[in-house]
């Protein structure tokens, strides 16, 4: 039975005559369709989400095109949400869907083509690259799939660059807290070279939070490394939300790395399509698999943009 057919069947079993013919205005929000698909799965429907009380990233109507013409290719549609300080969000989407142009806009590394992005009250879009430049320094944190360690450099001075950089001064007692938590305390002299994936990627990680950014994006924290290293890194990003109250949105294809998430976007031909509290790990797995599917039908996910 398709997804189209699983919708049908059990919308007429849990809500008889709520949904008109497509033609007609359509009377049900985006929660509803999430509840029918849900149902249509077999999973249980996710709780309201309720509104994003205290937002530190916030985007409106975000589009971003590349090319002109015929060649014109639209890597983000008409984007619209919010992540609420303190919390962590996983994005998520098939290969092309939108999920590495979203986080780049919404760090300020890439413009959008039309709308507006805020960071901790501060409208970007229209900031002169100098001030982008000083914002995503003292606001902003960033962690790559490629660590990005300046190999000249020991890790304890890898780990402090961003605040020699900005002039600012250390908090040496935050700084033994977080050197603590990624347990590197007996590798700071060592070089990047002289450390193991893992470790490389846990100096990027306290690299980003030893500035307290009011929001850290993470492109793919995990993609270079080994399950059991990975997973020790994105139990850093989890405990960072928890004990530091880190605001955290991290970009990945791995539906293992997404359960640690307190939210889960999903991103499909540049569109947010659905958005859903915490997820396990099958829930996810059916999620990516409906979106990277195509029967030709109405595709409730679509319907919820």
């Amino acid at each position: 039975m398709t997804l189209s057919e699983r919708t049908d069947q059990a919308t007429a079993q849990e809500a008889p005559g709520a949904f008109p013919h497509v033609g007609a205005d359509l009377p049900f929000t985006i929660e509803d369709v999430d509840r029918v698909l849900a149902i249509a799965c077999g999973r249980r429907p996710a709780s309201r989400r309720r509104p994003v009380a205290d937002p530190v990233v916030r985007a409106r109507g975000v589009s971003r095109r590349y090319g002109r013409g015929d060649a014109a290719v639209d890597a983000l549609r008409d984007a619209t949400v919010e992540f609420e300080r303190g919390r962590l969000t996983a994005v998520m989407g098939p290969s092309g869907s939108g999920k590495s142009t979203l986080m780049h806009i919404l760090a300020g590394l890439d413009r959008p083509t039309s709308g507006s992005v805020e960071i901790d009250g501060v409208e970007i879009t229209r900031l002169k690259e100098r001030q982008l430049t000083k914002l995503r320094r003292d606001r902003v944190g960033f962690i790559f799939q490629s660590f990005n360690l300046l190999p000249m450099l020991s890790a304890a001075e890898n780990l402090t660059l961003p605040l020699t950089i900005a002039g600012r001064p250390v908090d040496r007692a935050y700084l033994a807290a977080l050197v603590d938590r990624v347990g590197l305390g007996d590798r700071l002299d060592h070089r990047p070279a002289e450390l193991s994936g893992g470790q490389q990627q846990r100096v990027a990680v306290a690299r980003a939070l030893v500035g307290r950014p009011a929001v850290l994006f993470a492109d793919e924290p995990t993609g270079n490394l080994d399950s059991r290293t990975g997973r020790e890194v994105l139990d850093l990003l989890r405990r960072s939300v928890d004990e530091f109250g880190q605001t955290i949105v991290m970009v990945t294809h791995d539906a293992g790395a997404a359960t640690i998430a307190d939210r889960v976007l999903f991103l499909k031909d540049g569109r947010i399509v659905l958005d859903r509290d915490r997820m396990d790990r099958d829930e996810i797995f059916d999620t990516i698999k409906e979106l990277e599917g195509d029967d030709g039908r109405l595709d409730p996910l679509e319907v919820a943009r």
